[in-house]
């Protein structure tokens, strides 16, 4: 699925029992719903904090979203990346007749991720 065949984008962390922390992704979906005007952008958590995933994507599906993009927010290909949000939207499209639910890979090593972490490497070095 393309994402011009999505109607709704959820963007999934761990969750955190501190609030800040949670707040991180919460920012994140507000700012991706900006870039991409005419899609539903919403967040969730995988553990710890609410909405989890399952609540979100079915929130989603309720009001009338049948194709869903699945962003995670993490680094690397941990289990909740590889293993339980696919089982999650798996599990989705078997229980709702005519519903998508695609997961995108995590951020891994990717260039961007590394320009900003020398940014960020840099910025330390000339406050030092």
């Amino acid at each position: 699925m393309r994402l011009t065949d999505a109607s709704a984008v959820l963007v999934v962390d761990h969750g955190s029992r501190r609030q800040d922390a949670n707040e991180v992704v919460r920012e994140a979906a507000r700012a991706l719903a900006l870039r991409l005007p005419g899609l539903v952008v919403r967040h969730a958590h995988m553990e710890i904090a609410e909405p989890s995933m399952e609540t979100a994507l079915e929130a989603l599906l309720d009001e009338g979203h049948s194709r869903v993009v699945v962003v995670p927010y993490f680094l690397g290909p941990g289990r909740h990346a590889t293993a339980d949000l696919p089982r999650i939207a798996a599990e989705t499209e078997a229980r709702r007749a005519g519903v998508r639910v695609v997961v995108r890979a995590p951020f891994g090593p990717d260039a961007r991720i590394v320009a900003l972490l020398e940014e960020r490497a840099r910025d330390e070095a000339a406050g030092s």
